[in-house]
């Protein structure tokens, strides 16, 4: 049940991505219609052009630093419900181990015993989700700003005409480089991979070095920052190499306190008069 909850929630905000990325089509100005056009891309390509000083590549580095520490501690609380969710997870395996059984009654008792579980442990499987349902209608309004408003694909920052695509391909493979560190690192930190997620690793990667290509670099700069700071916030709030120190540490206690108690029940030998 629990899978099937997960695929749902998954299912649900892939939805809202697509029913985002397809709102409205052609280019935003001031005269334009509708609330996702008017009121929330519109205004972030003005916020983009106030941060421009002169010139448009400075603007969208910028304006998406900003919003990417703005959505920190929404990061922040994501990445704790997480690791505390993936922390408990040798628990939940004994317990579906212990209620393998496939019938009815069986089942209600593993979801009773796993809703307790996560209940002593102050733990709510999908609060992980819940900042994803704010971060991505704003990191798509800033990528459709972009991509919509003329005077954002127009311009040059150094080497870049920002309406067509890098010529020298430098930011599509920074962007690809950055994509992958930052999924990697997450990664890092569960205590199981999955078939899912490695091919995540390397898909999304792919994925943004192809597009990085054939779209205009101004794209392909968003996509170079946004992922760099993701990079520089993982290693900051959920430091994969640090979280494996702990574990460590964690389990090497564990295993001192198990031979204690071990040791502790062995009958004692009587010394011979």
């Amino acid at each position: 049940m629990k899978k099937y909850n997960r695929i749902i929630a998954m299912a649900g905000l892939l939805s809202l991505v697509f029913l985002l990325s397809a709102c409205g089509t052609g280019d935003v100005d001031a005269n334009s219609t509708g609330i996702w056009s008017r009121y929330i891309i519109y205004y972030f390509g003005e916020a983009i052009k106030a941060l421009s000083f002169g010139n448009v590549g400075i603007g969208i580095i910028l304006f998406t630093i900003i919003i990417r520490v703005i959505l920190m501690p929404l990061m922040h609380f994501q990445t704790k419900s997480m690791r505390k969710t993936q922390d408990l997870q040798p628990q939940i395996k004994a317990l579906q181990q212990k209620y393998s059984s496939r019938d009815q009654e069986t089942q209600a008792k593993l979801q009773a015993e796993t809703k307790k579980l996560y209940a002593e442990n102050n733990v709510n499987p999908y609060a992980g989700c819940l900042p994803l349902l704010v971060q991505m209608p704003v990191m798509i309004a800033l990528y459709q700003s972009i991509l919509r408003i003329p005077a954002l694909r127009q311009g040059h920052f150094m080497w870049l005409d920002l309406s067509s695509p890098d010529p020298y391909f430098i930011l599509p493979i920074l962007a690809a480089i950055f994509t992958f560190a930052s999924t990697y690192l997450s990664s890092m930190s569960q205590l199981e991979s999955n078939p899912s997620t490695k091919i995540m690793n390397f898909a999304m990667p792919v994925m943004i070095f192809v597009m990085g290509m054939n779209l205009a670099s101004g794209l392909s700069l968003y996509w170079t920052i946004s992922n760099a700071f993701q990079v520089v916030q993982t290693l900051l709030l959920n430091n994969p190499f640090k979280i494996r120190k702990e574990r460590e540490e964690a389990a090497r206690i564990a295993r001192e306190r198990a031979r204690a108690l071990e040791k502790a029940k062995r009958p004692k030998k009587k010394r011979k008069k």
